[in-house]
């Protein structure tokens, strides 16, 4: 009996890691195609995600019922316990950013590449790679579980508020129309907030793999 019940226990443990990974893969995956639309001026890009928007909502609950149902039910310990608290809050920040990938993509038109500076375009293009990197390498730390990913993150997300900082000071001198500039300053707030979810990530990953996240 009791094999059989930490069976079913460690079949529903794969379910929950291959949802949290098929999460990973929605954010990883549509962040730099938001990016490419966005340089390319085209604008079919939210039409295009909200049928993914609504699967990763619906993965992200399931996600957190049988995480929060195993905890629950099973009481678990030692490294179930900590993959489970790990679900747990990670879940959240991976819905958060695909909803972030989704507010970059209502943004996406040619009327806005248009109306940008060469200079705000390149900084926007900048952020938008460092960004999908960083998503690279939170949505590897996971899978890997490595601990050590958390310090390279960190100093990305430093380079990320530079280049924040930067669109900031070009959207300031004037170059750029008025409606551009606060598209732009929510599209550069979008990005360095799908940083800083990554860094966030990799800093649970570091207490899933029993360090000190």
């Amino acid at each position: 009996m009791m094999n059989a019940a930490r069976s079913g226990f460690d079949r529903t443990l794969e379910a929950i890691e291959a949802k949290i990974i098929e999460l990973f893969g929605m954010v990883a995956e549509d962040l730099p195609a938001v990016t490419q639309a966005f340089l390319d001026g085209r604008g079919d890009m939210a039409t295009a995600l909200a049928q993914r928007e609504q699967f990763v909502d619906a993965l992200y609950r399931q996600v957190e019922e049988l995480a929060g149902r195993e905890l629950l039910l099973q009481a678990p310990v030692a490294s179930d316990l900590r993959f489970l608290l790990s679900v747990l809050r990670i879940a959240p920040e991976l819905e958060r950013s695909h909803d972030l990938v989704m507010q970059l993509a209502s943004h996406v038109g040619p009327s806005l590449a248009e109306d940008l500076t060469p200079a705000a375009r390149d900084l926007a293009r900048r952020m938008g790679d460092l960004a999908s990197a960083m998503w690279r390498q939170a949505a590897d730390s996971w899978y890997d579980r490595n601990h050590s990913a958390a310090s390279a993150l960190t100093g990305q997300q430093e380079e990320m508020t530079a280049l924040l900082a930067s669109l900031a000071a070009e959207l300031a001198s004037g170059r750029t129309a008025i409606p551009a500039t606060m598209t732009m300053t929510l599209v550069g707030r979008c990005y360095e907030r799908l940083g800083a979810h990554a860094l966030n990530i990799a800093r649970r990953v570091t207490y899933l793999a029993g360090g000190r996240g």
